[in-house]
């Protein structure tokens, strides 16, 4: 069965922060919620000294705490590993937020957001309802999801996951490092496997929390 998932060298990452607006501009979440910040942290003293970077998202957990702590199903996980957060079905409890150890999930107060509502399914006709996924609800919470509607755009027109970047998550396609990879953690022939294989495996952040993370990291600082 496919378990999608992302492989981050975080040697490679150079702290563009292409990711993080490329993230905001397809998914237009909320003002205040960035589902793909990078952090970055000074080591040492002048002259050695080092600036590191971690790209951070949703870890997609096999045991996802947030889907455990949900009080009204509005977070579920997809067959395919996908952690998804139904806005229309969440009440606001918030507490998947204090059930996730990454701090992955954002609460939309009303601040506004940088969505169109509305906006034209027509505007990119090669992928039908494009502007579906940027409708966000008010006193919900919203997350990364592997930009899944790519995904499902892709596994519907025959395009290669992880490869085509009509159907590779938004921050995968604009990283000018190409530090983020994408693809079927179950299939030993995936790109994202076989990065792993050549890197004698991954880690992941939180190991002490026991989630099963789908997002993995090599090179880490």
């Amino acid at each position: 069965m496919t378990r999608w998932g992302m492989v981050i060298d975080a040697a490679r990452c150079v702290g563009c922060q292409a990711c993080t607006v490329a993230c905001k501009t397809e998914n237009q979440s909320p003002l205040d919620a960035w589902y793909a910040p990078v952090i970055e942290w000074e080591e040492g003293e002048f002259p050695d000294a080092t600036l590191n970077y971690l790209p951070v998202l949703c870890n997609h957990c096999e045991d996802a705490p947030c889907v455990t702590a949900c009080p009204s199903g509005a977070l579920t996980r997809r067959d395919d590993g996908i952690v998804m957060a139904d806005e229309d079905v969440c009440i606001g409890s918030r507490a998947c937020m204090t059930a996730c150890p990454y701090g992955a999930l954002h609460f939309f107060e009303d601040r506004g957001t940088v969505a169109v509502e509305g906006a034209p399914a027509e505007a990119v006709p090669s992928v039908p309802e494009r502007y579906a996924h940027q409708r966000h609800v008010r006193g919900a919470v919203s997350k990364c999801t592997y930009c899944a509607h790519k995904i499902d755009f892709g596994l519907e027109n025959g395009l290669e996951v992880g490869v085509h970047p009509l159907a590779t998550p938004a921050c995968v396609v604009t990283c000018p490092a190409e530090c983020r990879i994408f693809g079927d953690l179950d299939d030993p022939d995936s790109n994202v496997s076989q990065y792993l294989a050549e890197h004698s495996g991954g880690e992941v952040l939180r190991p002490d929390a026991k989630t099963l993370p789908s997002t993995q990291y090599v090179g880490l600082p």
